[in-house]
């Protein structure tokens, strides 16, 4: 493959156009969106803004494809995704460059995340054909004879919704077309306005592995235009939302007997005891906090520490926080970029004000330039402050000193969130008090919250979403049992 690959997705003025019916079709709408990139504001590229009666043709379209596509053997399914897998592999280096530039993600991450979408592809192409169903003997309930058999085999549910987000948008795309795929379903992928550039080279990175026409449909524009639209869409039967807890509730109320993925906000504690290996622990608070700027869900945002060890923490954070790079990107060792837009930025300088205003203590950062927030701490935060409860998104943790374990529960478990928390102890037995009291969908014993490894169950609770996922519980989630029985009346 050439650096012609992927010419088929954009015109000669940098319009994307949209995958219909496995080939790039241009908007009749007439319009589009720019996409400027947040490193230096320049122009990347524009995608369509398409309209409802397009978005019905997609949805449409893939309702078509799928009927045939739930036919084809699992086998002959796996060989596609594992040819995507390869194709991703492959362009790494091409398509990271322009994850970099769109996102403004650091190259090194650019690259992981590229690498890691191909492994969840490739993995989820082999668990599909690990799947199996079950017979259950009739006799087995009380008062039945054993002349009924049940066959259970799992079904795909028809046509998915995959709306992906900004910060992930091939990893977080990939991860519900993979699985929706392979269990015989169609998917119509409406990727994030800043990330949707990134996320049509992933629907390209399909098409070129040889999926069927329809089979995989992507649907670009403003989610005010189209975004209802598609959701409450009659002929939609699965939608795999990733994003801001406010729009998925917003889904939620707005789509009536229609199943839910949605994996949403948090605002994830790292508890810290008395006991725990500070050097670890600092290690795993800076990386979990910091990466790609604070903007993931699973950041850590915010440090419940034992009032006798804050001290130590403290110093050891500030030491390692005030080490970490600031700036471009696509510039080697730069952790911190610059955030997604102004407003962004602008809610995390929001919280600063807060924070400061209310007495915190900032010990490191609380600077800005442009969309770039230099990284931050504060201690001394108390729990009248926004910093201690919302979501920044942003390269900003804030220190709340503890007094017992139960505070450290009692606070954590207030958050209307409940994504992941962090316990760092070198006591077992506390460890696992804290965990079976932590109101969260996972717990993490001395290591950062985090998604992964992408088999294991990934859910969150309260405000932080609906459903399960990870590889083969994702799969089943866009598939269901059915049962045949056989009734076999000669039988006594």
């Amino acid at each position: 493959m050439t650096k012609d690959t992927f010419k088929n997705l954009k015109d000669e003025n940098k319009t994307y156009k949209n995958l219909y019916d496995g080939y790039w079709k241009e908007s009749k709408s007439g319009k589009y969106t720019e996409i400027f990139s947040p490193i230096d504001n320049s122009l990347i590229g524009k995608i369509q803004s398409m309209n409802k009666d397009e978005v019905d043709k997609a949805i449409m379209n893939s309702k078509e494809a799928q009927v045939l596509w739930q036919e084809i053997p699992v086998n002959r399914r796996s060989d596609i995704l594992n040819r995507a897998a390869d194709i991703l592999y492959e362009k790494a280096e091409e398509l990271a460059e322009i994850l970099t530039m769109e996102i403004a993600k650091d190259r090194k991450s650019s690259i992981s995340e590229i690498q890691r979408s191909a492994d969840y592809i490739r993995f989820t192409a082999d668990a599909a054909k690990n799947l199996e169903g079950e017979t259950i003997p009739g006799d087995s309930f009380p008062g039945t004879k054993r002349n009924k058999i049940s066959v259970v085999t799992r079904v795909p549910l028809g046509v998915v919704l995959a709306i992906s987000p900004f910060n992930y948008p091939v990893n977080l795309s990939a991860s519900k077309i993979a699985p929706a795929l392979m269990a015989g379903n169609s998917v119509v992928l409406k990727p994030p306005t800043q990330g949707a550039i990134s996320a049509l080279y992933l629907a390209e990175v399909f098409n070129m592995a040889g999926l069927p026409k329809g089979v995989l449909n992507t649907i670009t524009g403003r989610g005010s235009e189209i975004g209802d639209y598609s959701v409450t869409h009659k002929e939609v039967d699965f939608i795999n939302f990733t994003g801001s807890t406010e729009v998925g509730q917003h889904i939620s109320r707005i789509t009536t007997m229609k199943p839910l993925l949605l994996e949403l906000g948090g605002k994830d504690a790292a508890i810290v005891l008395e006991d725990a290996d500070l050097d670890i622990t600092v290690d795993n608070i800076v990386s979990g906090a910091y990466s790609y700027s604070g903007q993931r869900c699973t950041a850590v945002k915010r440090v419940l520490v034992m009032q006798s060890v804050a001290d130590m923490l403290v110093e050891k954070l500030k030491d390692k926080i005030s080490k970490l790079k600031s700036g471009d990107p696509r510039e080697e060792a730069v952790i911190i970029t610059p955030l997604i837009n102004k407003a962004s930025a602008d809610f995390v300088m929001g919280l600063m004000e807060d924070a400061d205003k209310k007495g915190a203590k900032l010990l490191v950062g609380g600077k800005r330039d442009g969309n770039l927030v230099y990284p931050t701490l504060y201690d001394n935060v108390t729990l009248d402050m926004r910093l201690a409860w919302e979501e920044p998104f942003g390269p900003i943790l804030p220190i709340i000193r503890i007094k017992s374990i139960d505070e450290a529960i009692n606070i954590a478990n207030e958050s209307d969130y409940g994504l992941q928390s962090s316990v760092f102890t070198k006591d077992i037995d506390k460890a696992f008090y804290i965990a079976n009291k932590l109101e969260v969908g996972t717990v993490q014993i001395n290591n950062k919250p985090e998604r992964g490894p992408d088999h294991f169950p990934f859910l969150g609770v309260k405000s932080s979403g609906m459903g399960i996922q990870g590889i083969r519980y994702s799969i089943e989630a866009m598939s269901r049992p059915k049962a045949v029985v056989f009734n076999l009346n000669n039988v006594e």
